[in-house]
């Protein structure tokens, strides 16, 4: 699957962005979609997923603030993010979670996007 995201760009602290990641195939079959952020030095950590069930799980950091959520229509993962702070300056990467019938036998495999990059700053 291509994962192509969008929507990163500058924003003041306070304000708030929508990303968005589009997908080369029916997301209605893959398991979980989800939403990782990583800076220079630092591993790549999750922000936020969502299940093909829309069970949603979310970093501490990105409760209350950010919202995941599927497009099935159009095959897109968003997030939406409010009350940015500079800590949300990261490169944010779209990932699924998917059963590969490339293998055999089928078996779970991870892809990702090449990322949109999200600055924080006044």
């Amino acid at each position: 699957v291509q994962l192509v995201e969008s929507g990163g760009g500058l924003v003041q602290p306070g304000g708030s962005l929508v990303l968005s990641c589009a997908a080369s195939q029916n997301i209605r079959d893959i398991a979980r979609m989800g939403w990782y952020r990583q800076t220079p030095g630092n591993q790549r950590d999750l922000v936020a997923s969502i299940t093909t069930d829309d069970w949603t799980n979310y970093a501490d950091s990105a409760k209350g603030r950010f919202t995941i959520s599927r497009d099935n229509a159009n095959n897109t993962v968003n997030l939406r993010m409010n009350n940015l702070t500079p800590d949300d300056t990261a490169i944010y990467y779209c990932n699924a979670y998917r059963l590969n019938d490339d293998y055999e036998p089928p078996r779970f495999t991870d892809s990702w996007g090449k990322g949109t990059l999200v600055i924080v700053s006044s």
